[in-house]
């Protein structure tokens, strides 16, 4: 009879042991892929992204559907809905993204600590001020035509823009009530039905569109009104879920006096989250004026604004992970998990380059076809071709510098970020820019590659903000006495 060890080859369990071996093999892989990205993290910030993605996109589409039907009017009515849009989002709608960003510091923490009757506060506090600067803006708004003639715009492209813009002073107090409803659901991790309440308005707003610009005396003005009206039953329908749906009644208990206690600390985050936004959306706009100053400033101008649209329309995909990273940070600081707090943000930077590294393919490959739905100039679609390598380097860099951004956001930094946006854009980007167009006369890819300097420089100080600040010391912004 054999023994054991014969049977076995000579060496006690070699059966347990492959098993063992294979085992740790498989734990080993387990492992790696756990370091390389935490799945379950990962699965919930996307789940969470892609509504957030929709919603922004949608949004964001409202006012440029109406721009396109002023356009079909006549190219004076295209240009002065054009430039009354861009003038709208530089002075009014990214000013009252940036105020709400307050809210995904005070709501997100707000939630993580439990202290969830404090959410409705911070709302109804956030939305006083809004509402206030959006007087301020309309103000501004109102002396539109003469702001744009000492800009040096064409007059009656700049008459048509004030036209236009007048009629878009309803639309901006909706827009403001709105983004600071949408950053309460958002800090709650509440996001589906931003998307319904976005798409509905969404729908009809052709309806409504095709309405006031051609089936009533309003005309050109329609357009303009018609995004107005359309972001106003936006706003309706999300405060009616609001205000009917049980899973707030912790969070929303009706109006209050003691939100106006909460104004002062709401303000010290919502000024410097505003100065971060439109800091950031001035430097491209810049981009497109310096672009008029040029030789064959048509074709210049036409390729930065290429550029220039297709970078926010990447930045608004990008926005969502932005978002996530913004809602889990505040969330489990507010919670007190400084380490999960971490993890969050870095598992939603690796989703951020995996994301834009889909968007450089898919415009290396379709650059040609993309330039096409702009223009059908060869010159154009030529210049943008020599554009697109450099446009592909600041998607990936404006990817990544969100996601820090939104984890400033959520940790209360807006003050250092701040700071940041200013001396990178405006002390780095900019000079590089101007010496590269103008002095070194590479002008439309001069430009772009002072702003990468500037997204560059962004995202290192951001890393490094985000690096050198200690976790374990923040202050974390909400208590029940506020």
């Amino acid at each position: 009879m054999l023994s054991n060890t014969s049977v076995n080859g000579g060496s006690g369990t070699p059966l347990l042991e492959a098993t063992a071996h294979r085992d740790g093999e498989e734990t080993s892989r387990e492992s790696w892929w756990k370091k390389l990205l935490d799945v379950e993290e990962a699965k919930n910030q996307v789940l969470f992204s892609l509504p957030m993605i929709l919603t922004n996109v949608i949004y964001y589409a409202i006012t440029l559907v109406s721009v396109m039907f002023a356009g079909h009017l006549g190219e004076l009515e295209l240009a002065g809905a054009t430039l009354a849009n861009s003038w709208a989002v530089v002075s009014g709608f990214a000013l009252m993204v940036g105020l709400s960003g307050a809210l995904e510091t005070l709501c997100g923490q707000g939630f993580g600590a439990g202290l969830y009757r404090m959410l409705g506060i911070y709302l109804q506090a956030s939305c006083i001020i809004s509402f206030f600067f959006s007087i301020v803006v309309s103000i501004v708004w109102f002396y539109t035509e003469p702001i744009l003639i000492l800009l040096h715009q064409d007059s009656a492209i700049a008459k048509q823009a004030a036209l236009y813009v007048k009629y878009l002073i309803p639309g901006l107090f909706a827009y403001a009530f709105l983004q600071n409803i949408l950053r309460f659901l958002q800090t709650q991790s509440i996001v589906l039905p931003l998307v319904v309440c976005s798409a509905i308005p969404m729908g009809i707003h052709f309806g409504i569109a095709y309405a006031f610009v051609y089936c009533t005396s309003l005309g050109f003005k329609g357009a303009a009104l018609a995004a107005s009206v359309s972001l106003w039953i936006s706003l309706l329908l999300l405060a009616i879920y609001v205000l009917r749906a049980k899973k707030f009644e912790h969070t929303w208990k009706g109006f209050s006096r003691e939100s106006f206690s909460s104004i002062l600390p709401n303000l010290k985050l919502a000024l410097p989250s505003a100065a971060m936004v439109c800091l950031e959306y001035w430097a491209f706009e810049i981009l497109v004026i310096l672009a008029g100053l040029m030789p064959n400033s048509e074709v210049t101008t036409s390729l930065i604004a290429m550029c220039v649209n297709t970078e926010a329309i990447a930045y608004n995909i990008v926005y969502g992970l932005s978002a996530a990273a913004s809602t889990r940070v505040s969330n489990e600081l507010g919670a007190g998990n400084i380490n999960r707090a971490k993890n969050a943000m870095v598992v939603t930077l690796k989703l951020s380059v995996i994301l834009a590294l889909i968007m450089d393919l898919a415009l290396g490959f379709g650059h040609n076809i993309w330039a096409g739905f702009f223009s059908n100039s060869a010159v154009i679609i030529k210049g943008f071709t020599s554009l697109t390598p450099f446009l592909i380097i600041s998607i990936t860099l404006d990817a990544i510098q969100g996601i820090l951004s939104g984890v400033a956001r959520g940790c209360g930094w807006q003050h250092l970020a701040v700071w940041c946006n200013l001396g990178t854009f405006y002390f780095i980007g900019m000079p590089i820019a101007l010496l590269l167009a103008f002095k070194l006369k590479l002008y439309a890819k001069g430009l772009w590659i002072g702003l990468i300097c500037g997204l560059f420089s962004q995202a290192i100080t951001l890393l490094l903000i985000t690096i050198r600040q200690n976790w374990t010391k923040l202050d974390i912004h909400v208590n029940e006495s506020d």
